[in-house]
């Protein structure tokens, strides 16, 4: 699978995309996470490896926890792809202004 399906398939989740924001804030155990969502720590361990696959979290070992970590670098990627197409919105956008503009403009003009 190419880098960008694993990081969209990640982010396709929105529970998924629940704990990355969680852990936006700061790193939290699996329990942590587990706390807003009505389903089972199995199920939020299932999130996180597939989270972790697509090095969106990173895992450490400290003690008897394993507290989770956001890694955003990946993001960049996501953001860059994007920012390919948000030019060519920008690009239609400034399009649709200038004709908007040209038809004030006609609409405006004394007729002869």
């Amino acid at each position: 699978m190419d880098r960008l399906s694993e990081l969209f398939g990640a982010l396709a989740d929105p529970t998924r995309r629940a704990i990355l924001a969680r852990l936006a804030e700061g790193e939290a155990t699996v329990n942590q996470l587990a706390e807003p969502f009505p389903i089972s720590l199995q199920a939020i361990s299932k999130h996180l490896k597939v989270l972790e696959r697509a090095g969106l979290i990173t895992r450490g070992k400290e003690a008897q926890w394993r507290p989770c970590r956001l890694d955003a670098g990946p993001l960049r990627e996501v953001a860059d792809w994007i920012a390919d197409y948000q030019r060519f919105w920008e690009q239609r956008y400034d399009r649709l202004g200038d004709y908007l503009h040209q038809l004030q403009r006609d609409e405006t003009k004394p007729e002869e």
